[in-house]
């Protein structure tokens, strides 16, 4: 699995112009006036061509434009279609028509309506991505308009979407007999949105979550997403997103608003994956996010991830809650070559490289887990190192367990791990338990002497098969599971030994730092 860990909005379509019932009726002083007027060339809607997709990292493909509004009738001259780029991955352009002169006053009867264009095939493009809509030609030397500004906008890939846009945009066309008029979105300070909506839970989210750009002494580093823990400074984030920069590096921590802050590491938990960095010059407007309770989350629960996926800053996504217990084991890739084990929170939400370290929020907008692994497509399984985007499995850190972490890390600056006093194995094989080894890491006895398993009477090539009412399938599974308990919590151990089931009490204990 991948440690490293878009929606836009379609402008109202323009309508046809309207064509009345009975034409009215001219006088015969006008009349050479208005067959002058009519012989000039009327302005219809137009379509702008569409986009095509731009290449490199991030980048991907214009939406369709979408044109101006035609000449009024009896006015002296049409009005400019607007054309506005989406902004950020994944917006469609919109590209304008300019609007020719319109008819004079009396001039009747305005030009027809459009034909219906086709779409999803040929236009300028060439691309397949959509198409534009060709008005009939003027004659020569009395064309005054119709130039198609087709206007780009970076976006992430997002395939056929021109032909789709187009055709709702001409059916539109075809039924609509409203004004083309294209009002223009209201601006953020005016929108008002529902207590409980994406759009409420993001803003007031936003401005507490951070995008950190870790750097080591060596100039090597990465983004990853944090986001605000409490007033002091300190913030949340995975320990994979801010190694680089523990050893001599530099961390800088950089808000929604654009203000970017220094910050230093207070300590990293490798095996949890989680860490806690502090802002040097804390600012005193600080807004902590809500934590809430991952024990109470549901499968089918909503969700919203925010972070920073390949560089996109601040950039929100929905889900939900598509398993709970997930055990996951995931790498940074790093020379350290150890793994962090979790009993995740598994989302469809979209979750990509640059997410890790954000927050998982729930449909009240209160933290439930830290964003922190996903599976790619190419990466053959979970722990792979490929870099591809999200394929709907995201896997994040319940937040009870990331708050303990912080706490320890923040009182005394290392982790403090729960065990068992017994070696594993990690290989997932046969799926049927955890088996405890018969030799223990580097020629250490298997079975801790006097700790909590050797005191419970478990032997090596036993086989736990539950801890308390979870299955157990494998080493990394147990890891997880003990791992969201504390040093001092009693759990039951079932296992297995000599086809006989047994079942005992095991005390936990405890291991500090990352070994």
């Amino acid at each position: 699995m991948s440690t490293e860990n878009e929606g836009n909005a379609v402008p109202e379509a323009p309508s046809a112009p309207p064509v009345p019932v009975d034409a009215p009726a001219v006088s015969a002083a006008s009349a050479a006036s208005a067959d002058s007027a009519a012989s000039r060339p009327a302005a219809g809607p137009a379509y702008g061509a569409a986009g095509a997709p731009h290449s490199g990292a991030g980048t991907g493909v214009a939406g369709a434009g979408i044109g101006g509004a035609a000449g009024a009738p009896g006015a002296g001259g049409g009005a400019a279609g607007a054309g506005a780029a989406g902004a950020g991955g994944g917006a469609f352009g919109t590209g304008g028509a300019s609007g020719a002169g319109g008819a004079g006053a009396g001039a009747w009867p305005p030009p027809p309506p459009p034909t219906v264009p086709s779409y999803a095939s040929g236009g300028d493009s060439g691309s397949g991505w959509g198409s534009s809509y060709h008005p009939q030609e003027p004659k020569p030397g009395r064309r005054r308009g119709g130039l198609v500004a087709g206007v780009l906008a970076a976006a992430l890939v997002a395939g056929g979407v021109g032909g789709g846009i187009g055709y709702w945009a001409a059916e539109r066309n075809d039924n609509d007999t409203g004004s083309t008029t294209v009002a223009a979105a209201d601006t953020p300070a005016d929108l008002k949105r529902e207590p409980g909506s994406v759009a409420k839970i993001a803003n007031d989210a936003l401005p507490s979550v951070v995008t950190i750009e870790a750097q080591s002494g060596s100039g090597e580093g990465g983004t990853g997403t944090g986001f605000v823990y409490d007033k002091q400074g300190h913030i949340l984030t995975n320990n994979h997103v801010v190694a680089s920069a523990a050893e001599g590096g530099k961390l800088q921590a950089t808000f929604s608003n654009g203000k970017k802050y220094a910050a230093e590491v207070i300590g990293r938990a490798e095996g949890y994956d989680v860490a806690v960095i502090k802002l040097k010059n804390t600012p005193g407007d600080l807004k902590p996010l809500p934590l809430g309770n991952s024990d109470r989350v549901a499968v089918g629960d909503s969700t919203i991830a925010i972070g920073a996926p390949f560089g996109l800053s601040n950039t929100v996504t929905t889900g939900i809650i598509s398993a709970k217990n997930r055990p996951v084991t995931s790498s940074d890739g790093g020379q350290s070559g150890k793994s962090s084990y979790m009993s995740a929170l598994q989302t469809d939400a979209s979750i990509n490289p640059g997410n890790s370290g954000g927050p998982l929020l729930d449909g009240r907008g209160a933290v439930i887990g830290i964003n922190s692994a996903i599976k790619p497509a190419d990466s053959g399984g979970l722990g792979g190192s490929g870099q591809s985007g999200s394929i709907g499995l995201g896997f994040a850190i319940p937040v009870n367990q990331a708050k303990n972490v912080a706490q320890q890390l923040i009182k005394t600056g290392q982790p403090v791990y729960p065990v068992i006093g017994a070696s594993v194995s990690l290989q997932q094989e046969s799926g049927d338990g955890a088996t405890i080894s018969r030799e223990g890491a580097g020629n250490a006895e298997p079975i801790t002497p006097n700790g909590p398993a050797d005191k419970a009477g478990l032997k090596p090539g036993d086989v736990i098969t539950k801890l308390d009412d979870t299955v157990i399938d494998s080493g990394p599974t147990l890891i997880g599971q003990i791992w969201t308990h504390k040093p001092g919590d009693k759990v039951e151990l079932t296992y297995e030994r000599d086809g006989k089931e047994h079942t005992v009490d095991v005390t936990l204990g405890q291991r500090k730092g990352d070994s």
